[in-house]
Parts: C-alpha cells; structure tokens; sequence
C-alpha cells in the first residue's frame, strides 16, 4: 500500500470520502425515521437518567434509582417487542429487494453473466437502499436495548450497594 501521496491523490481521496458522508447522511436520516418511533421514549428516559447523573454534587437518591429501575425495565420489555417488528420490516424488505433484483434479472435475455447482474443490480437499487436501511435501523434498536439493559444492571447495582450500605448503617447504629 502506498503511503506517500500526492496531492492530487488526497484531494480525490477527500472528494470520495465527501461523497459518502453526504450520501451516508442520506441514509442516516432514513434510518433515523425508522427507529424514531420506536426508541423514542427509551432515549428520551436514558436522556433524563445522563441528565440527573450529571450533577455529581447530588447523587441520585434511592428512590430515584429504584424508579429508575422500574421504569427501564418497562421501556427495555416495549422496546424490545418494537426491534421485533423492526425485524420484521427488515426481512419483508430483504425480499422485496430480491424479488426487483431477481424478476430484472430474469428479464434480461441478453448479456454475459456479469451484464445481466449490473442491469438487476441497477434496478434494484432503491429497494437495496430501503432494505440496508431496515438492517441498520434493526441492528441500532437491537443495539439501544442491549445498551438500555447494561444501563439496568448498573443501576441494579448501585440501588444494591446503597441498601446494603443502609443495612450495615442501620445494623452499625443499633448495637451501640
């Protein structure tokens, strides 16, 4: 690999690298519409969770943590119903796809092999970027309830040290 490049090479490097992020941010806010709905509330309560821990001078209290725990644990079990469906629409999408590409595919009489795959692969295209999108979009929900359940055993930890440390307190205090 060449590593000594020219500048005509970094500005074509740049060029194509500009050209993904913009066609990227296409399908950024594709997916981003799909998943929308379906994690909208679980973000919006991880958000308020990185927003009460960010005041590091107070703490959550106990209770907060035991609402913090039941109250993840209903948006993980909804969530995690919403990333089915997700799969759902992907797999339809997934044979919608392939169904374009195969009937164009099909349709071609003329051509090498690798012509008539170019032709089907054209006429596909928008249906291959619907169901890219549905695979990422599933993969990122997927993706947000394993991170909200992580999230859970954190806090199920934390609520557990602070009742033990009250048992020890309260055990402490009374034998004096």
């Amino acid at each position: 690999m060449k590593f000594n490049l020219t500048d005509e090479e970094l500005d074509a490097i740049h060029d194509i690298r500009g050209d993904v992020e913009g066609k990227s941010s296409v399908i950024d806010e594709i997916v981003d519409s799909i998943i929308q709905p379906y994690c909208k509330d679980l973000d919006k309560y991880v958000g308020f969770i990185k927003d009460c821990l960010k005041d590091g001078e107070n703490p959550p209290t106990t209770e907060e943590l035991d609402d913090f725990c039941l109250n993840l644990s209903t948006y993980i079990y909804f969530a995690g119903g919403m990333t089915e469906h997700l799969g759902i629409r992907d797999d339809i999408a997934k044979a919608v796809y392939k169904e374009i590409y195969h009937t164009a595919r099909a349709n071609q009489d003329k051509g090498t092999v690798a012509d008539k795959d170019s032709i089907a692969e054209l006429a596909s295209q928008e249906e291959y970027i619907v169901s890219s999108s549905y695979t990422r979009a599933y993969k990122m929900m997927k993706s947000k309830v394993e991170n909200a359940q992580e999230l859970l055993a954190s806090v199920k930890k934390v609520l557990s040290r602070r009742i033990q440390e009250m048992e020890l307190s309260r055990i402490g205090g009374s034998g004096k």
